[in-house]
């Protein structure tokens, strides 16, 4: 490889490494692929329910759920707040506001503190904060009960 292209592909490697986003992890599969089918190929099949084990995939498994025990929300509503919240990653971690401060991180798609994850859990789903179905139904059934529904949420809560 000359030595140009080594530096191309070196400042890219860089860029992509302090990048840090999801973005960015996404384009990786397609550095040095000759194919279009090597720059598609995923790991990423489905969750236990078969929905697609992408934001897509965990909203509408969680919405089922929530269908099932009454739990009231829309795709566009929770889609609105996790991109909001945490930009779709599932292990996102507040590290710096007052919760963290106090020893409770929010954590997950909807930034959810312990406290209120183990409060709002819905049976059924993963006993995991960074769950993406069981963060997403556990921060809807505590948006029901204090603003109406995550459709009502528009800001932090």
């Amino acid at each position: 490889m000359p030595a140009t292209a080594q530096s191309r592909r070196a400042r890219l490697v860089r860029r992509v490494v302090v990048a840090g986003t999801g973005v960015a992890i996404l384009a990786l599969p397609v550095v040095g692929a000759t194919t279009a089918s090597a720059a598609t190929t995923s790991t990423a099949s489905t969750t236990l329910a078969g929905y697609p084990n992408t934001l897509d995939g965990w909203i509408r498994e969680s919405l089922a759920i929530m269908a099932q025990k009454g739990i009231p929300g829309t795709y566009n509503g929770i889609y609105r707040n996790v991109i909001r919240e945490s930009s779709g990653n599932p292990y996102a971690i507040n590290n710096w506001d007052s919760n963290a401060a106090a020893g409770t991180p929010s954590k997950g798609l909807l930034q959810v503190i312990d406290p209120t994850f183990n409060a709002y859990h819905v049976a059924g789903t993963a006993y995991d904060p960074y769950d993406p179905v069981a963060n997403i139904t556990a921060a809807c059934n505590y948006a029901a009960a204090v603003y109406g529904s995550i459709d009502n949420v528009y800001g932090a809560y």
